[in-house]
């Protein structure tokens, strides 16, 4: 494993990893750079894209093998290009010794992400893909107060304004970018460290714009091994604001966690209300399993998208335009 060039902070295990940003665009910028300013387990010590400019104060690249070459002190990599070009930096970075942090979702394919693990472990190298929308506040209360009771049916409502959310971003809609799934996806990650190995896809009805080749709207069915009904609808047509819920009948009343996973009610009692702290929380998460020599890289989410488009019925709606 790489060297690390970081001092340490008090009242923390160890040293702080040095950090390269490969890829920076708008979730680098809203989340990654942010949390990252704040964190006393990660320096961020260089950006690198080649089309994209750099932030003030950070030395910046056009290519992840320029920032590696100028910093060969810098423990990791956070990729967070978009998904179809994951794969290649990630392997680069594997390659040069660095640990990897990989944005959500992980890979293009299962088969890249198969390939990345198996780097990872031969290199001796931590590799975490990321799932944010676990680290919500409201998910591990979720999760402690489901414990025991029976879930009766669950019904997960993800839908925005992808024109707010995801402006100018084409590679959304192009193979590999899994149109509004790389939301939906967030709604999967959370109903996966709730259930996991329980959910079997058995029915996707996919709103593919004819101009497109990726959905903007999706309707799906499961099947629960333990007899609940879960069903999930994403919609990135929505007018603000969003609504990010998913609503737990249970044989103790209902629990609906919103806001993403920031707020948590059971009935009337309110269990949750938080700020988001995710991205903060994940590269607590990264530096922890980087100094236990240990990887994270579940891809159940990413599964069930990728049995969307193996099992869906595909529908052509009208063309998307972003303006």
């Amino acid at each position: 494993m790489s060297g690390n060039t970081s001092a340490t902070t008090p009242g923390t295990a160890g040293p702080r990893l040095g950090l390269i940003v490969a890829g920076l665009g708008k979730i680098a910028r809203d989340q990654h750079l942010p949390a990252l300013a704040g964190s006393t387990a990660v320096d961020l010590v260089a950006t690198a894209d080649p089309q994209t400019a750099a932030i003030p104060g950070v030395p910046h690249y056009p290519s992840l093998a320029a920032a590696l070459g100028a910093h060969p002190g810098a423990d990791a990599v956070a990729v967070c290009t978009p998904p179809q070009y994951r794969h290649a930096v990630a392997a680069e970075a594997i390659a040069a010794g660095r640990h990897v942090l990989l944005e959500k979702p992980p890979a293009a394919t299962l088969t890249e992400m198969d390939d990345l693990v198996a780097r990872a472990d031969a290199a001796g190298v931590s590799l975490f893909a990321t799932w944010h929308s676990r680290f919500a506040p409201a998910v591990a209360p979720a999760a402690s107060w489901l414990a025991g009771r029976h879930i009766r049916r669950i019904a997960v409502t993800w839908k925005e304004n992808v024109r707010r959310w995801h402006p100018g971003q084409a590679w959304i809609w192009q193979p590999g970018g899994i149109g509004v799934f790389d939301t939906g996806i967030n709604a999967l990650s959370i109903l996966t460290a709730l259930l996991p190995g329980r959910l079997h896809l058995r029915a996707a009805d996919l709103d593919v714009p004819d101009n497109c080749a990726m959905p903007v709207a999706v309707r799906l069915r499961f099947v629960d091994i333990d007899g609940a009904e879960v069903t999930a609808d994403f919609d990135w047509l929505l007018p603000d604001p969003p609504v990010w819920e998913i609503a737990i009948d249970t044989d103790d009343g209902p629990l609906v966690m919103s806001g993403g996973g920031r707020r948590l009610m059971a009935g009337d009692r309110l269990l949750v209300d938080a700020p988001d702290g995710e991205y903060a929380a994940i590269y607590d998460h990264f530096a922890a399993l980087v100094a236990a020599g240990r990887s994270d890289a579940d891809v159940s989410p990413f599964r069930l998208v990728a049995d969307a488009f193996m099992i869906g019925r595909q529908r052509q709606v009208a063309s998307f335009s972003d303006t």
